[in-house]
């Protein structure tokens, strides 16, 4: 059997800053530490800081006063930032860069009288967050259909922006409706998809062709990878979603002669290897690295997290 490696796959730069911020946070103050909401979508990431002492929240009123409170990757709304100050909360924001670029262009278009519309997933925590920032203004739509029945104030005056973890073909699909039914609509200056879900999802794009199956490791409720998956999918490839190597089906393999691995942008690296050496073992698997763009970004942390140190 041969299996080609994506690369780029797993954490991406706004992962490993927010993961580091937990860890430096654990470092200086030690447990419990409390964050909203899952850290990153990954489950072994939240077990294993589970298991050295943070506490995963759904509400800040769950954490003690006065304590510090770390927010998600994703983002938080303003909402959650007022409750936080009423409790005397000390915030540590590990947002994504890229996820706080988003909410700042919906306030620049809200301030301009627009109605927004956020191309995602209503129930996701990044699209809770973003609309949070103007939920009189803001319109949520997954699909096509979504935008044919939209009604808005005023047809000169839309705008609209993305989640940073969607298909780039779902996105486009959709942005091509309202620019259909919205010639005057507005887009962000630059595409809200980050980069990493960009680079994750061309390498599947560019190679699956190769090959028989394409296995992404991430989790079920990381919408990156699941993207992953649907992207092998509309190659016409089988493709499968697993957090480790466990979840894998032998029956996958059956008549299989080559296998694409990628990763989501919240999968560790540990679990990648974990599968392919056991493709290895069990089927003598020659392994190829396909690199499609090498990654350079990194965030600096956040300021939040700099001050804690000072007073630590």
């Amino acid at each position: 059997m041969k299996v080609i490696l994506a690369n780029p796959r797993g954490f991406c730069a706004g992962v490993n800053m927010a993961i580091d911020v937990v860890d430096q946070v654990l470092e200086l103050i030690g447990p419990p530490v409390y964050v909203y909401h899952e850290i990153v979508h990954n489950r072994h990431v939240v077990e294993d800081f589970r298991r050295r002492g943070v506490t995963f929240v759904e509400s800040v009123e769950e954490v003690p006063e006065n304590s510090v409170v770390v927010y998600s990757a994703h983002g938080v709304s303003p909402a959650i930032r007022q409750a936080s100050a009423k409790r005397k909360l000390r915030e540590i924001d590990a947002s994504c860069p890229l996820v706080i670029k988003v909410h700042l262009e919906v306030l620049r278009f809200a301030r301009e009288g627009k109605t927004i519309i956020f191309i995602g997933h209503r129930n996701h925590d990044e699209a809770i967050g973003t609309v949070g920032e103007a939920p009189a203004q803001i319109k949520v739509v997954e699909s096509a259909e979504d935008v044919a029945a939209l009604q808005v104030p005023d047809p000169m005056k839309v705008a609209y922006v993305t989640q940073t973890t969607l298909s780039l073909q779902d996105a486009n699909n959709i942005i091509t409706a309202l620019k259909a039914k919205f010639p005057h609509v507005q887009g962000p200056p630059k595409e809200d998809i980050c980069y990493a879900t960009t680079n994750r999802q061309n390498a599947v794009i560019d190679t699956c062709n190769e090959v028989d199956l394409v296995v992404v490791v991430g989790s079920k409720n990381s919408s990156n990878s699941q993207r992953l998956v649907e992207s092998a999918k509309e190659k016409g490839k089988a493709a499968y979603l697993v957090d480790d190597e466990s979840e894998v089906d032998a029956a996958w393999f059956e008549n299989v002669d080559s296998v694409l691995i990628t990763a989501g942008a919240s999968a560790p690296e540990h679990l990648v290897k974990a599968l392919v050496d056991g493709l290895v073992k069990k089927f003598s698997a020659k392994v190829e690295t396909r690199t499609l763009v090498q990654e350079d970004v990194a965030f600096s942390t956040p300021k939040s997290l700099r001050s804690l140190a000072v007073v630590g």
